[in-house]
Parts: C-alpha cells; sequence; structure tokens
C-alpha cells in the first residue's frame, strides 16, 4: 500500500523537446519572418543549439527556411484555431506569394485592409525582375497602386469614402488619379482586378486580384515594366488561380477554429 504521505514524483520532461516547442511557438506567434539568431536571443538559447533545434524543425516540416527568417511549415499540427493569427497567416501569405512568382516570373506582393487602413504585409522578389521602389507607403498611395485600388474596390461605399476623405489623394506621377470622382468612379466599375499603368512609379505596371477570407480582405499583385509580354489577361487568371487558393486555405482555417470553438462550449 501506498504511504498516503508519500509525494507523487515530478514528471520527466524532455528538456530538448521544451525547446524544440518554444521555437514553435515563436515563430506561429510572429507576423513576419523569425531570423534563427533572433529565436536564439529570445530563448536564451546558444546559437550552436538553436540551429540544430531549427534544423530538425524544418526537416520535420513544423517550419520553413525562407531568405528572412523562418515560417510555420505544412506539418505545423492544424496551425491555430484563427486563420487570421500572426503567424498562420504570414505562413499562408509567404507560400501564395512565392506560387505566384514562380508561376509569373515576376515579384509579387500581398496587401491586407484592417482596422480601417491597408497595410503592406509581404513582398516575395523574382530574381529577374525585382521590386519597385516602395518609398512613398501604401497608407499615402493606395489610390495610385493596384494592391490598395483591389481592396477599395472590394470595400462598401461607405468604407471607401471614409478611407478616401482621411487619405488626401497624392499626386506620384503625372498618370496619378487625383479627382476623388474620377477615382471612385473607376473603383466602382472594377470587374475583379485592379491596374495601375504607371499610377505609382513612371515605367512600371501593377495587376492585383482580391483574396477574401473571414475577417479578411486582402489583394495579391505582381509588378512589371510597362509593356513586358506577361501584361496580359492570363497574368490575371494565373492570379486569381492563386488568390482563391489562398482565400480557401483562409477561409478552412477560420471553419475550423469556429467548429473547435464550438466543440469545447460544450
Amino acid at each position: 500500500m501506498r504511504d498516503s504521505g508519500a509525494t507523487e514524483a515530478a514528471p520527466t520532461l524532455i528538456g530538448s523537446v521544451q525547446r524544440a516547442l518554444r521555437l514553435v511557438d515563436i515563430v506561429a506567434n510572429s507576423p513576419r519572418p523569425v531570423p534563427v539568431k533572433s529565436l536564439a536571443a529570445r530563448t536564451g538559447l546558444t546559437p550552436g543549439t538553436t540551429y540544430n533545434l531549427v534544423r530538425t524543425l524544418v526537416h520535420e516540416g513544423y517550419l520553413v527556411s525562407e531568405p528572412d527568417g523562418l515560417v510555420l511549415g505544412a506539418n505545423f499540427p492544424a496551425f491555430r484555431s484563427r486563420s487570421d493569427a500572426g503567424g498562420v497567416f504570414f505562413a499562408h501569405v509567404r507560400a501564395a506569394l512565392r506560387r505566384a512568382t514562380e508561376e509569373v516570373g515576376a515579384t509579387a506582393y500581398l496587401s491586407r485592409y484592417e482596422n480601417g487602413e491597408l497595410h503592406l504585409v509581404d513582398i516575395v522578389d523574382a530574381a529577374r525582375s525585382p521590386r519597385i521602389d516602395l518609398s512613398v507607403s501604401l497608407d499615402s498611395s493606395a489610390h495610385a497602386t493596384a494592391l490598395g485600388k483591389q481592396i477599395l474596390a472590394d470595400l462598401s461605399r461607405d468604407e471607401r469614402m471614409d478611407y478616401l476623405s482621411r487619405h488626401p489623394l497624392e499626386q506620384l506621377t503625372s498618370r496619378t488619379i487625383r479627382d476623388p470622382q474620377a477615382l471612385l468612379t473607376a473603383l466602382e466599375r472594377s470587374r475583379g482586378f485592379a491596374v495601375d499603368c504607371e499610377e505609382y512609379a513612371i515605367g512600371n505596371a501593377c495587376v492585383a486580384v482580391p483574396v477574401t477570407a473571414p475577417n479578411i480582405r486582402a489583394s495579391l499583385a505582381v509588378s512589371l515594366p510597362v509593356g513586358h509580354p506577361r501584361l496580359d489577361r492570363g497574368l490575371v487568371e494565373k492570379l486569381r488561380l492563386v488568390a482563391r487558393r489562398l482565400s480557401l486555405q483562409l477561409g478552412a482555417e477560420a471553419l475550423g477554429g469556429s467548429a473547435s470553438r464550438l466543440a469545447t462550449s460544450f
């Protein structure tokens, strides 16, 4: 018979597993890729230990190594319960932008509308088609970029008017639309994609398509030099396929999270 005064032994914990889970948790909750050196600094682990753990996590598919840091991999179990959680959302976005870049051969961008503002989420560069100079931020140039115009076209009229009332239409090039009524008319005539032809930067064109899921309004775009042979209807269709897949992934995550929360409420 066990002595009633005896205490149960402390559970045996595997330190390396704990450390690996800590690394994954940091990446899952980060809205940007996390460099290995940053992981080491945040956890207090030595660089050697951190690199060894990361190498294993990448091999097992829980993390993916990108040029600017680590993002979640395909084997991360169920990601998170919310499709718009920082690390999960970014992992889906990075994968979609990489697909767009590989299929089109152009630098890909994704912007998002959140809390009444437009934000540039991420960029993946194409080797032979470098990104345009983004010295003017999206919050000051939405009216002159395909990324911004696509989102503005998807907003309700009240949301659109509110946004434009708070953001002056700055002239970035001689082709920038600065007349609010002309811009509104162009947005209302949008047919599922937006185009910027030298409105943001002379010599560059940009095409964007919508990305929509519960609680998410975003746009996916690629930029190319004006007159590039890939700037045709086929480009729009390729972008739509990538955007549709991303929308479905984000929507599935949202539904999965809702089902999980519902199940735990009983």
